[in-house]
């Protein structure tokens, strides 16, 4: 999400660092620049206009035109000016209640509110070590009630049954009861979508509304609806008591408008986004940290959370004994760390939120796809146990044989070898750690004024 956006906001801005002195003049170009870019990314007309004359006013103060660095100053500008648009501090799910808490999930069919479901009780019972039960008051689509229970079995929550003779608000009432009587933490609903907004569909979400009194309602949208979405928000918002947006889609949206227009539109804050379509792809959203990533200056602290929670601890105490033992690190140890990349959602997800990645060209960064990942553990795969251990026997016709076992071709091998010997000589370095250590050492690349506060 905002790729696009990002691109053209650095762009911008770094022509104008480079000038010698800010004047009203350029100040008003680079503005124009920065307009033009936010109406490419879909963001409602009303929240640029906002946007534009809040940083203008500041930009052309005393602060910045006399400021010993006033590039940097009107970068400070536009970042605190983002940071106001998306909501300043991150809010937090409301769970302050007497269990079970009740979290009714709203929003129109297709915008993946179903598997939004499921992805937030896997988040609450995993974050938030909450005992969570699930339960589908949608009795107009049979498919969307066997997915949640097939969702729920999967990720080990507890699921409530629902039939279709059923009214919904009978279900909720239901499945708040059992929750009660099995002292379960959280109860989420789903709810009927439909494809567009209509009096009945309201009239019945706000009939299950009175029914539960939930702590949080939840309106889902797909971010690659653009304006849509907040036009879409602020139409929900006016039915039901909305104290949130939960945000799906976002890795398929380079884009990034519904972000940056759902909150001033609505006054509601995003609280969750959607960035993978696996059942741990949902991450708690942090203004602060989208901020400093659509202004290219990444997004360490939540890639250390995820290493903190997807890291196998286990493989990184057993590599650093490996290097305690004074055991050379080998292309078991290579393919075991490609693993873990894999789990913190591959090369791609990490890349966009390393500090600075936006400034390397897109046919540099194209190499460092997840598809390079899959391609070199197939290699490494496709090795003997004694070539992986000691890669000095890879020969020419070894390489032929691995490219062939896995479906690449020599030089591809040659890459993976190169690429290996560098990390080989960066782990003797390290001597312990592993992965964890290496996004720890990023912490250390953060912009000075610009580190994300948690």
């Amino acid at each position: 999400m905002f790729d696009q956006l990002s691109q053209k906001l650095n762009q911008t801005i770094k022509r104008l660092t480079g000038s010698g002195r800010l004047t009203e003049d350029n100040i008003r170009e680079t503005l124009q620049e920065v307009r033009h870019a936010l109406l490419d990314a879909d963001v409602a007309l009303s929240v640029v206009e906002k946007f534009i004359e809040a940083v203008r006013l500041k930009a052309i103060g005393q602060e910045v035109l006399e400021s010993l660095k006033p590039g940097d100053a009107l970068i400070k500008v536009v970042h605190d000016e983002l940071l106001a648009l998306l909501g300043d501090v991150a809010e937090e799910i409301n769970l302050r209640t007497q269990p079970p808490a009740v979290i009714l999930m709203a929003g129109l069919q297709g915008s993946g509110k179903t598997t939004t479901t499921a992805k937030l009780a896997l988040w609450l019972k995993t974050r938030q070590k909450k005992s969570v039960l699930v339960v589908s008051a949608d009795i107009y689509r049979p498919a969307a009630i066997e997915q949640l229970k097939t969702l729920a079995t999967q990720i080990d929550v507890t699921y409530f049954p629902s039939d279709l003779s059923q009214s919904p608000v009978s279900i909720a009432q239901a499945a708040l009861q059992q929750a009660r009587k099995q002292f379960i933490d959280v109860v989420i609903v789903d709810t009927a979508g439909r494809l567009h907004i209509d009096v009945e569909m309201m009239q019945e979400i706000q009939a299950i509304h009175a029914a539960i009194d939930p702590i949080e309602t939840l309106f889902v949208v797909d971010s690659m609806t653009g304006q849509d979405a907040a036009n879409t928000a602020k139409a929900f918002n006016e039915a039901l008591p909305l104290t949130g947006v939960i945000l799906t889609k976002t890795d398929g949206d380079a884009r990034g408008g519904a972000a940056l227009s759902i909150r001033y539109i609505t006054g509601k804050p995003i609280k969750f986004v959607g960035v993978s379509e696996k059942m741990d792809g949902l991450e708690a959203f942090h203004p602060d940290r989208m901020a400093s990533r659509i202004l290219g200056m990444g997004d360490v602290l939540s890639l250390i959370e995820d290493a903190q929670l997807k890291v196998d601890q286990k493989e990184s105490a057993k590599l650093a004994k490996k290097f305690a033992k004074g055991k050379e690190f080998d292309l078991d140890d290579f393919r075991s760390q490609i693993q873990q990349m894999k789990k913190m959602g591959g090369l791609s997800a990490m890349m966009s939120k390393i500090p600075g990645i936006g400034q390397i060209p897109q046919a540099a960064q194209s190499q460092f796809s997840d598809k390079t990942l899959i391609q070199m553990e197939a290699m490494i795969n496709s090795m003997t146990p004694k070539e992986r251990r000691y890669i000095h026997l890879i020969n020419g016709s070894r390489k032929r044989r691995i490219s062939i076992g896995s479906g690449t071709q020599v030089q591809d091998v040659n890459r993976l070898l190169k690429q290996f010997m560098q990390m080989q000589k960066m782990m003797k370095k390290m001597k312990s750690g592993g992965m964890s250590k290496m996004i720890q050492r990023m912490k250390s690349v953060m912009p000075n004024g610009f580190s994300p506060r948690s």
